[in-house]
């Protein structure tokens, strides 16, 4: 069930490259390895505790309840409420990861990527092993799309490329040839 959910959550169903979700960071952020991997690291910081707390807080206050249609706004508020708790411990002990992220650790809080993740927990019906795991592994997809985007511009900085192609242009041609990539793992069967 782990090497599965491994390979389904950070290769075959990546959470950038087949759910198109974290776009904006995933642009922003990727001009330098080094801001690409903390802000991946933040990131799968936020999208495991967040959907474990989703997943308590679905399972054992929303569904007893009938409360089913809160889900979405107590998602965003454990979201909003763990990235500040993520802000003020970067600010007070990584201050230069924490500039380095700039405007971009507080949209974690927006990021598609983490709320369509807690919200995937609930809606697959996973149970809690489950949803640590596959969170966790959703955010490994995130750090790993992350890393090989920041891995391919800033090779792409040095090399002589035409005006109109320098930056986010040959950014997103790169970010669309790296999602075919990773879809054509999607036939394949690992196990079987």
């Amino acid at each position: 069930m782990i090497v599965s959910t491994f390979i389904t959550a950070v290769f075959t169903e990546n959470i950038v490259f087949y759910y198109t979700y974290g776009i904006c960071p995933f642009l922003g952020v990727s001009q330098k390895s080094k801001t690409a991997i903390g802000m991946g690291l933040t990131v799968i910081l936020v999208i495991t505790i967040s959907s474990i707390l989703s997943y308590i807080i679905y399972t054992y206050l929303l569904i007893p309840f009938e409360l089913e249609y809160l889900q979405i706004l107590l998602f965003i508020l454990i979201i909003a409420s763990l990235v500040q708790l993520m802000e003020v411990f970067m600010k007070r002990f990584v201050p230069a990861l924490y500039k380095g992220l700039g405007i971009y650790l507080p949209l974690v809080t927006t990021n598609c990527a983490v709320l369509g993740t807690a919200n995937a927990v609930v809606t697959k019906g996973f149970i809690f092993v489950e949803t640590v795991f596959y969170s966790l592994f959703i955010g490994v997809g995130f750090l790993l799309a992350l890393i090989l985007m920041s891995g391919i511009r800033e090779r792409l900085e040095k090399a002589d490329v035409p005006k109109s192609f320098k930056g986010l242009p040959l950014a997103l041609i790169a970010a669309g040839i790296m999602a075919m990539a990773f879809s054509g793992l999607s036939g394949l069967n690992f196990f079987g």
